[in-house]
């Protein structure tokens, strides 16, 4: 085996202690630190939620890398620290299944947004070093998308957030579901051009989701504020698939 050779099983091998370290120990121990807080039984249908999360989260990352990088390092730090907000977002899904009790109340909230603030620094990490990859910005949209869908369940679920605030999540799913019938269907497909608007609100519903999953406002007043956020970003989302479908320029997406 050559000395190249080598060096690549070397960095294979470590990409898949740190992709499995994550995927074994994040449920393990979030249902151990969990049994102390609530019964066995509900720390097991916690763990359960999350496994299966958090396996998806490996071979995604595994099969997205195959794809789209072949070469550089087998494990950036940027796209580490992205697997880490995936993890936190996988166990901010396992809460669904819990009771907001004044044990665990602050931990949904607490994970989502230590998720938010790992996305602020993963972006600087690529800017930092190799400016980001394909592999790292596909990471970033399907973790991104994995938060908005779990973080307002558990919201909603707990009696948080209005239930039609998941339209938002909704959105999403549809916005891509609609692109991917069409290129099924061989229809034009443009590409979105990048744009700050789009970036800000994004931004602002994670702020707003990590507020609604801490126990301080009052659900009342959060709902009024849910309506307000949640306009402009399903505006947003209508008017990006209008673009890609080609029925609007890609400058009215500036």
């Amino acid at each position: 085996m050559s000395g190249t050779e080598r060096a690549r099983l070397t960095r294979r091998r470590r990409r898949w202690l740190f992709l499995g370290s994550g995927t074994v120990l994040v449920p393990t121990a979030g249902a151990a630190a969990l049994a102390r807080l609530v019964d066995p039984a509900g720390a097991a249908a916690w763990a359960l939620v999350v496994i299966p999360i958090v396996g998806f989260e490996a071979w995604f990352y595994h099969s997205r890398r195959d794809r789209v990088s072949t070469a550089g390092p087998a494990l950036r730090v940027a796209d580490a620290v992205t697997l880490v907000r995936g993890w936190l977002y996988a166990a901010v899904a396992g809460f669904a299944v819990l009771s907001p009790t004044a044990l665990v109340a602050w931990l949904p909230g607490l994970c989502y947004g230590t998720g938010v603030a790992l996305d602020w620094l993963d972006g600087r990490i690529a800017r930092r070093t190799s400016g980001g990859t394909r592999l790292g910005e596909r990471l970033d949209m399907a973790f991104d998308t994995l938060g908005f869908l779990v973080a307002p369940v558990v919201a909603v679920v707990w009696g948080r957030l209005p239930v039609w605030y998941l339209s938002l999540s909704a959105a999403r799913y549809l916005f891509k579901a609609g692109r991917g019938l069409r290129r099924v269907r061989g229809q034009p497909v443009h590409e979105l051009p990048p744009s700050e608007r789009r970036r800000q609100l994004s931004g602002l519903q994670m702020v707003f989701v990590t507020v609604a999953l801490v126990p301080l406002v009052p659900a009342g007043p959060l709902a009024v504020l849910a309506a307000v956020v949640l306009a402009p970003s399903l505006a947003l989302f209508a008017r990006d698939y209008l673009v890609v479908a080609g029925y609007l320029s890609q400058a009215a997406e500036q």
